[in-house]
């Protein structure tokens, strides 16, 4: 992505609205499109979170601290202790407007803080706001290679990359691949970025659906930063509340330098978080729907000879034909029009993705079954 530095920067399309075309063809089927193009969570909302919300709303007549109520930096730590055996106090953690908005600001601030590096590491197949928060920033961004597990390949970074890098993003479990690294990896990983002096961004919002738990802060909070949200593991997309975690320094950084922009999560937002990272069983309940729909899904795309390559974390599939006969969007479009089921080309994550499609598990079994029974029809 290039600013012309006389016309200035001139936004790109937001990667999914280049699907409006297969968007309106899946939809011309009856009963509509079944979209997992985009992972947005269509299952409900736990009640403990709803509950927490509404008894929150009387009590909001205030500003929300920026940096989360004791309670919810508290809950945080708390959850990340339970899950990963983690020590952490509530004083490591920062609340953020969803993660998004701190993947996207992260850079700025960083850049901000350390002027003498403009550059921003990044996997070459991932979540495009990586790189879209590098050129906000207006630094360099420059897509890390991936191993054959859609892993890190961090041999692969030039050393001059690395002696201009401020941030190195990691993606595990990984959108859109669902790779899913073990400890010692995000331990090679925090190592590497440390004797170079870049500082670790670790996207681990999709952690609940991998079959290991494994963060970037297991082997020490130095240099590292930690990022979770509540919007898969609890289906609370809708209220954009989220925490990073880690290095102390960086935190107490982030939590001050955010207060100045007015980036606060609203009060019963955070309620409804904190009652949430506190049980455990919808998460249960939520991983059985989509490894259910895992194999539904499996099982019926097999016949278009399509399979999954990526790794074993539920809430995507990462797609290709097993010839590798086509690239993603000839994929998308077959199965728009035979399923009316939308999915993502692989090149919106970057051009290493080009002949995969990402499926997000986000739509009811009965969509899929719709879905699925549509493009049964088709081949008989």
């Amino acid at each position: 992505m290039v600013v012309d530095p006389i016309v200035g920067f001139v936004p790109p399309p937001y990667p999914y609205d280049r699907l409006r075309a297969l968007e309106r063809l899946a939809d011309s089927l009856p009963g509509g499109v079944v979209d997992c193009s985009i992972g947005t969570p269509c299952d409900p909302v736990p009640e403990i979170a709803i509950n927490a919300a509404a008894a929150a709303l009387a009590g909001s007549m205030g500003y929300p601290p920026s940096a989360g109520s004791a309670a919810l930096r508290g809950a945080a730590a708390a959850w990340i202790t339970r899950r990963f055996g983690v020590a952490l106090d509530g004083s490591h953690v920062g609340a953020c407007v969803g993660t998004k908005e701190l993947v996207a600001g992260l850079p700025h601030l960083l850049r901000l803080r350390n002027p003498q590096r403009d550059t921003v590491l990044y996997p070459a197949v991932s979540y495009p706001s990586y790189e879209m928060g590098a050129v906000l920033a207006g630094c360099r961004a420059v897509p890390v290679p991936l191993d054959t597990e859609w892993h890190l390949d961090l041999d692969a970074v030039a050393d001059t990359d690395a002696e201009r890098a401020l941030l190195l993003w990691v993606n595990e479990p990984g959108n859109p691949t669902s790779s899913a690294a073990d400890s010692q990896h995000l331990t090679r990983v925090a190592a590497w970025a440390r004797a170079r002096g870049i500082v670790v961004a670790s996207d681990e919002c999709y952690t609940e659906f991998a079959p290991s738990p494994a963060t970037i802060l297991a082997d020490g909070l130095d240099g590292v930063l930690a990022m979770h949200s509540l919007s898969k593991r609890s289906n609370l997309a809708g209220m954009r509340v989220g925490f990073y975690a880690g290095d102390p320094d960086l935190v107490s950084y982030l939590v001050e330098t955010r207060k100045h922009a007015g980036l606060m999560v609203p009060l019963p937002m955070q309620a409804a978080a904190v009652a949430a990272l506190g049980d455990d069983a919808h998460v249960a309940d939520q991983r059985a729907r989509y490894t259910d729909r895992r194999h539904l899904a499996l099982e019926a795309l097999a016949s278009l000879g399509l399979v999954h390559d990526g790794g074993p974390c539920l809430f995507y599939l990462w797609l290709r034909h097993v010839d590798g006969a086509d690239d993603g969007w000839e994929i998308a479009a077959q199965l728009a029009q035979a399923a009316g089921l939308l999915v993502a080309p692989g090149d919106l994550y970057g051009a290493a993705g080009a002949d995969h499609v990402r499926l997000a598990l986000v739509q009811p079994r009965d969509r899929f079954e719709l879905a699925f029974d549509r493009l049964a029809r088709t081949q008989t």
